[in-house]
């Protein structure tokens, strides 16, 4: 084959992490962002680093918000399942639950490096109970909770052990948010602000107070308003700590998001952004009725809603399907539509030195495109994982 240039990943700041799973890296001659570099010895297919990102609660029928003795198992089928997407680590969201949930199903997920059997897991990403009624979305009300006097033991008491969590989404508006945002990053974990109905103010200070992420820009918040932009607005915000900058997860699955507003974002604020998949449990299995969490979704074409209802519940498109649209939708660069699902996830949560890289030392976590952007091979630590079909022959 050709010698192939790659370029190393800036430093800098991404559930993902990220969100839910992801590519890594360019496309052409060139992966990922950063200083030329000599690369591998490859075949002139575009090669991308790869890594995972924040918000994928499920798919091929597996729920991982439903208490089932067996949740491992579930969240082995999909990060196998996610391979052929080009996802090399990912991280399991679980939506709003009763307690009870929480503390049967975390301990089930525990963090896990990827491998032949399937992608790795960055991670837990907690998305509710602690969010906005108005703005809930498809997460069921009744389940919904605000913090309570001790805000941080009530957090516990709730989810159970943190250990193998690494995001947590919350609305921060809520009373006493602040303390409980500063005892989650204390922990290393990421919060992230969504299902909101924040102004700009109370954003601002979230993020001071230590959070980094927003959960699918634009969706489940108040809508831009050119007097008080809301959370929207932290992307372009000079009122943020030195030196930080905000990440934001985007569902570019032509649906969620319509493409101007993908336009809008990526070009006040592109290295910020992330993109998630959003997948619900239903991905991969056609039209019909499924579940996520305590609620049941209705599946029609590549739209999937609350049964019953005009709201939409998440997304049934994999990541890579993610990317080739936003690409399309943005006019970005290869290299930028790739690392939005690579590099900007593992800085977000922190990984940058080993994923979302082709940098000497990294994990050698990366997928094989073609010219299209449709994954041809994935590898984890330099082993071929999954390879398409006709690459086979």
């Amino acid at each position: 084959g050709s010698r192939e240039r790659g370029h190393a990943g800036a430093p800098g700041s991404a559930a993902g992490l990220p969100a839910p799973p992801a590519l890594l890296g360019s496309g052409g001659s060139r992966c990922a962002a950063g200083r030329a570099r000599r690369g591998p010895r490859c075949s002139s297919s575009p090669t991308a680093a790869s890594c995972g990102a924040g918000r994928c609660s499920g798919g091929f029928g597996v729920d991982f918000s439903q208490a089932a003795e067996d949740v491992g198992s579930g969240v082995a089928l999909v990060a196998q399942r996610i391979l052929s997407h080009g996802v090399t680590s990912f991280c399991p969201t679980l939506v709003t639950s009763p307690p009870e949930v929480y503390h049967k199903v975390l301990p089930q997920i525990p963090v896990k490096s990827g491998g032949p059997h399937g992608a790795g897991v960055l991670g837990v990403h907690l998305e509710g109970p602690f969010i906005s009624r108005e703005k809930r979305g498809a997460h069921p009300e009744a389940h919904l909770r605000s913090f309570e006097a001790n805000a941080f033991q009530d957090v516990l008491d709730t989810y159970g052990s943190l250990d193998n969590v690494c995001i947590v989404t919350l609305a921060p508006e809520l009373g006493r948010s602040h303390e409980v945002i500063q005892a989650l990053t204390a922990r290393g974990i990421c919060v992230s602000l969504g299902h909101s109905v924040a102004d700009l103010r109370a954003a601002e200070e979230a993020v001071q107070s230590g959070a980094s992420f927003i959960t699918h820009l634009f969706n489940a918040m108040l809508p831009f308003h050119h007097r008080d932009p809301g959370i929207v607005g932290l992307l372009t915000s000079d009122r943020l700590p030195p030196g930080r900058h905000i990440f934001y997860g985007m569902i570019a699955d032509g649906m969620h998001t319509n493409p101007a507003a993908l336009r809008i974002a990526h070009r006040a604020h592109p290295q910020g952004l992330v993109l998630v998949t959003d997948a619900v449990p239903a991905l991969g299995l056609g039209n019909g009725r499924h579940t996520l969490g305590q609620q049941e979704v209705e599946v029609d074409g590549l739209t999937a809603y609350v049964a019953g209802t005009q709201t939409l519940s998440g997304s049934i498109a994999p990541m890579d399907v993610c990317v080739r649209h936003f690409l399309q939708a943005t006019g970005c660069s290869v290299e930028s539509a790739l690392e939005a699902a690579s590099l900007h996830p593992a800085q977000l949560l922190g990984l940058e030195k080993r994923k979302g890289t082709l940098d000497f030392g990294a994990d050698a976590d990366f997928v094989v495109l073609d010219d299209s952007l449709h994954v041809r091979a994935t590898y984890i630590s330099g082993e071929l994982v999954w390879q398409a079909e006709e690459a086979r022959q």
